[in-house]
C-alpha cells in the first residue's frame, strides 16, 4: 500500500471514528434528557404534605392562596385526585403505604345519612353537606384498583359502600342514568355517569356478580342515546325536564366512557366494544389535542389518561399515550413555579398537584 492509500485509510478512519463519537454524544445527550419521572414524583408527593397540609392533623387546604379559599379545609373532590395518585404511588412502590394517610382524611367526609352512607363535599367537622355522586364514584374506583392489587376486603368493601351509595342517584326519568348530586333532580351528567359505568364493571371482574355488569351496561346505553355526539365527543349534561343538552366537552368524560369500552371488551369479548374504544380515543385526540396541547385542567386530563392507557394495554399503541407524555412534559418546563408546583395562576390548587403526580406516577410504571 501507497503512503497515499495509508495516509486515505487513517484519514477516512479517523473521520469514521469521529462520527461514531459525535453520534454517541447526541445519543448520550438525549438519553440523559430523558424525564426523570421518580424525581418528579418524589418532588410532588413531597410538595403536597408541605404546602397544602392544614393546620389540623390529616387535613389539606384547597389551595396556596389561604386568605382566599372559600374554606379553611379543602373540598372531598381534590382529595378524590389524591386517592388514586397513592395508588398508583404504591403501584411503583409495592412496600410504601400511601393510601392509609389519604384514607385517613377522607374519613372527615364520611355522611351516614340516608338512604345510604357516602362521602359530603365538605368535612363533617362543620356539619351535613351536599353529596355528590361522581365524587364518592372517584373514590370506589381508586378503592377497586386497591383491591385488585392488594386483596385486600376493606378496598372491595368501600367500593361496594360507594356503589350502593351512586345508586340512590339512579332513577327511570328520562330513560334511566345517575344525577349528578343528591336531591338535585335537575341534571343527569357524563361526569356521574360514565364513572359509574367504570366503578360497577370494575366491581364485577373483582366479584362475578352480575348485577354489576347489569348496571354497568344499562348506564353506558343510556349515556351513549343522550350525551355521544355523532362525532365521538361526550356532552356534559342533559336537563331532565326539558330534554335540553348541555354540549360542553370535558376530557375526563371522553376518558371514562373509553375506559368503560375496554372493561365491556375485557369482560365480554366482543370486538365492537374495542373497535368503539378505537374510534373514542381517535375522536378524543382529534378534538382536545390542539397546538401540541390539552386543555387547562390536569385532573380532567388525568382521567382521560386512564382510558388510553386502558386501551394501549390492549392494542400495544404508543401513540395512544405518546401525546399525554409530551403535555405532562411541557407541563413540567411551562407551568411551574419555583418551588415545583404546578399551576398557571399564582395561587396552586391541590387537585393540580395531585393531578400531576398521577400523571407522573403512571407514567413511570409505563416507562417500567
Amino acid at each position: 500500500m501507497s503512503r497515499l492509500s495509508v495516509s486515505r485509510f487513517y484519514h477516512f478512519y479517523l473521520l469514521r471514528v469521529a462520527f461514531f463519537l459525535i453520534l454517541s454524544g447526541v445519543f448520550s445527550l438525549a438519553y440523559s434528557q430523558k424525564p426523570d419521572y421518580k424525581l418528579r414524583i418524589q418532588k410532588t408527593h413531597n410538595n403536597i404534605y408541605r404546602y397544602f397540609a392544614s393546620n389540623r392533623p390529616n387535613l389539606f387546604i384547597e389551595t396556596t392562596d389561604t386568605a382566599k379559599n372559600e374554606k379553611p379545609y379543602s373540598f372531598l373532590w381534590p382529595v378524590c385526585a389524591l386517592i388514586q395518585a397513592a395508588n398508583e404511588m404504591e403501584v411503583l412502590e409495592p412496600g410504601k403505604d400511601y393510601l392509609s394517610p389519604v384514607l385517613r382524611t377522607i374519613s372527615y367526609y364520611y355522611n351516614q345519612n340516608p338512604p345510604a352512607p357516602g362521602y359530603q363535599a365538605y368535612v363533617n367537622l362543620e356539619g351535613k353537606d351536599t353529596r355528590y355522586i361522581d365524587d364518592n364514584q372517584w373514590i370506589g374506583i381508586a378503592a377497586v384498583d386497591a383491591y385488585n392489587r392488594t386483596k385486600k376486603t376493606e378496598y372491595l368493601d368501600l367500593a361496594r359502600l360507594i356503589y350502593n351509595f351512586m345508586m340512590t342517584g339512579y332513577d327511570t326519568i328520562y330513560g334511566g342514568g345517575l344525577y349528578w348530586r343528591e336531591n338535585d333532580y335537575s341534571t343527569k351528567n357524563t361526569c356521574s355517569n360514565g364513572p359509574g359505568i367504570v366503578l360497577a364493571l370494575q366491581l364485577h371482574k373483582a366479584t362475578g356478580e352480575k348485577k354489576y355488569l347489569t348496571t354497568g351496561l344499562e348506564i353506558y346505553n343510556w349515556t351513549n342515546k343522550h350525551l355521544l355526539s355523532p362525532e365521538g365527543i361526550y356532552y356534559d349534561n342533559i336537563r331532565v325536564k326539558e330534554g335540553k343538552v348541555d354540549k360542553r366537552a370535558y376530557t375526563y368524560n371522553l376518558g371514562t366512557m373509553l375506559q368503560s369500552n375496554v372493561l365491556l371488551y375485557q369482560i365480554t369479548q366482543k370486538k365492537s366494544y374495542l373497535e368503539e374504544a378505537k374510534r373514542l380515543a381517535q375522536s378524543g385526540r382529534n378534538f382536545f389535542w390542539k397546538n401540541n396541547r390539552l386543555p387547562d385542567h390536569y385532573w380532567f386530563n388525568a382521567v382521560m389518561f386512564r382510558g388510553y392507557i386502558d386501551l394501549y394495554k390492549v392494542t400495544g399503541d404508543k401513540n395512544l399515550i405518546q401525546f399525554f407524555a409530551d403535555d405532562a412534559e411541557r407541563i413540567w418546563k411551562e407551568e411551574k413555579d419555583d418551588n415545583d408546583l404546578f399551576g398557571k395562576h399564582k395561587a396552586k390548587s391541590l387537585i393540580d398537584q395531585a393531578a400531576m403526580l398521577e400523571i407522573f406516577t403512571r407514567l413511570e410504571t409505563l416507562k417500567n
